[in-house]
């Protein structure tokens, strides 16, 4: 059975760091791509940032590049989004992703998920 667990998710002030860590289980690592996405409430689902575990290809959406860096464990079946100079509109429930052979930032092109876990920067 497939399974992604994120956790890392707090309450931190604006400025400040938190690492997310996505666990992956049930498929070979090695041959899918992760992706990190988030949700505000009001908002659409946005990729954030994507990997591809077969050759460390990273990708970012522009809101984040220079502050968040994606980067995975493949002894561990684990994907890493170090966060750092937060801010308030960095806050949503963080959900990662996995897909088969292209790495991406469509949700929609992701078939596995996880169940979220919660960012809220405060100002």
């Amino acid at each position: 059975e497939v399974q992604l667990v994120e956790s890392g998710g707090d309450l931190v002030q604006a400025g400040g760091s938190l690492r997310l860590s996505c666990a992956a289980s049930g498929f070979t690592f090695d041959d899918y791509a992760i992706g990190w996405f988030r949700q505000a409430p009001g908002k659409e689902r946005e990729g954030v940032s994507c990997i591809s575990n077969w050759d460390g290809s990273t990708f970012y959406a522009d809101s984040v590049k220079g502050r968040f860096t994606i980067s995975s464990d493949n002894a561990k079946n684990t994907v890493y989004l170090q966060m750092n100079s937060l801010k308030p509109e960095d806050t949503a429930v963080y959900y990662c992703a996995a897909v088969d052979g292209w790495v991406g930032m469509a949700p929609a092109t992701y078939d596995y998920w996880g169940q979220g876990t919660q960012v809220t920067v405060s100002s």
